[in-house]
């Protein structure tokens, strides 16, 4: 099948990268003319683990191409909208991009063009999609929501062995089509579901606010635990044991980020308020996670008795989650905020996330930051180690070279990544989420 991607941002580039290795020609398309030339030499602009191995064979191979044309779209079957739909102001999601590639591939698609939409898009969205391409062309064309499933740091495995498939449609023709199409992904048993437009863009909402609302939930208990004095680990693996909780997302730490779960909440909120009604329980799990986010700042601030002009903390880690560079909405961004908006200024280290951090940050924060080529020199001199990405490199680390560089023995573990026991041992002092200490 002939396939054009509009949009080589995280999704757009994964799936017609995947795509391609399974056999099918794919074009994908984007205005930013630095990025296309980049992707031609096979030089993927995010970090995403096996990414590169795969542009550079399927690009070698003819059946992956890239451009800032849409000569493509007229001879492909199917084309995908994968453009950012970004938080506006009001929580809402910004449709700009997403009509103007609607308006743009309407003036170019052939008869019978599946257009199928792999942003995520609030329910109705579709509908609207459909009155834009309606107004633009006289062909036929169909309108499938095929929303994306992908985890940063494992979308390549997501994508090619996905847990499922959702295909939203109202046409056997374009059903058909996007079942051959993702038919050899799912030949281990897993199922496609088919369902309305409006239900597969409600699930995409439904799901990521529902695994958002686990790791608030958790976050919630462990503030608790630090309470009470129970441990969050032992409660966790006492819960998760149950079939009907699972284990997935009860890790404590420093609240989520991403480019999903926080636009996606938003979002969701957003609609329910448009339709007249509220969302509680999503409305609590945004309202936890904002709070999270500075649980070990209040902790920091605290063991100084709130006396941190001048201090100098390291950070472990500044993306979002780890294998992946990926900073937007990481905890990492509120937590140094909160420290230089005290006077202290902040060391890191990230194995790929440093450049997108610091930009992030901006000029305001910027001059109060320090960069290093490793998690040991970015110690050095710093009043306390504060673990905020999950890293396996920092999960053993040498702890006697640790309190070789620290001003003194003292770890904030915003992601519980150390043995309390063996920290205690060693003459630290520990703060953890929820952890018995």
């Amino acid at each position: 099948m002939k396939i054009s991607v509009i949009g080589t941002g995280y999704v757009g580039l994964v799936s017609g990268t995947c795509f391609s290795e399974i056999g099918h020609e794919v074009t994908c398309i984007d205005i930013d003319e630095s990025k296309v030339e980049m992707l031609k030499n096979g030089e993927s602009p995010i970090y995403e683990p096996g990414l590169n191995d795969l542009l550079d064979r399927n690009i070698k191979s003819g059946r992956l191409h890239f451009s800032v044309g849409l000569d493509s779209i007229k001879d492909s079957k199917s084309i995908f909208l994968a453009v950012g739909t970004p938080s506006g102001d009001d929580g809402s999601a910004d449709l700009t991009y997403l009509f103007k590639a609607a308006e743009d591939v309407a003036k170019n698609i052939s008869d019978d063009a599946i257009i199928v939409i792999k942003s995520t898009v609030p329910v109705g969205t579709c509908n609207k999609v459909r009155e834009i391409i309606s107004a633009t062309t006289s062909k036929r064309f169909h309108i499938v929501n095929n929303p994306e499933f992908l985890k940063e740091g494992s979308a390549i495995e997501d994508f090619m062995r996905p847990d499922r498939v959702v295909i939203g449609h109202d046409n056997d023709h374009a059903a058909d089509a996007m079942h051959e199409l993702y038919e050899p992904l799912v030949k281990q048993g897993n199922p496609i579901y088919m369902m309305s437009n409006l239900s597969a863009e409600m699930t995409k909402y439904a799901g990521n606010c529902f695994l958002a609302t686990k790791i608030s939930f958790i976050n919630d208990i462990a503030k608790l635990c630090d309470i009470v004095g129970a441990d969050i680990n032992e409660v966790r693996k006492g819960i998760s044991s149950d079939k009907r909780i699972g284990q997935h997302f009860l890790y404590p730490g420093p609240g989520y980020g991403g480019s999903c779960f926080p636009k996606d909440v938003k979002a969701l909120l957003y609609t329910a308020k448009e339709n007249g009604t509220e969302l509680r329980i999503v409305q609590s799990t945004e309202d936890v996670n904002d709070d999270q986010k500075v649980y070990m700042f209040d902790k920091i601030n605290k063991h100084f008795g709130g006396e941190l002009k001048g201090k100098t903390f390291a950070f472990w880690g500044a993306a979002f989650k780890a294998n992946t560079d990926d900073v937007r909405d990481s905890p990492a961004i509120k937590m140094a905020q909160c420290l230089i908006d005290a006077g202290a200024t902040v060391n890191f280290f990230d194995p790929v996330a440093s450049d997108n951090y610091m930009k992030v940050m901006g000029e305001k924060y910027a001059p109060s930051l320090k960069a290093f080529e490793n998690k040991y020199d970015c110690l050095n001199g710093t009043d306390a180690l504060v673990t905020m990405t999950e890293w396996r490199e920092f999960s053993f680390p040498d702890f006697e070279e640790i309190k070789s560089r620290l001003n003194d023995n003292l770890i904030f573990d915003g992601r519980n990544l150390f043995k309390t026991s063996k920290v205690k041992e060693l003459g630290f002092t520990y703060y953890a989420i929820g952890k018995r200490i």
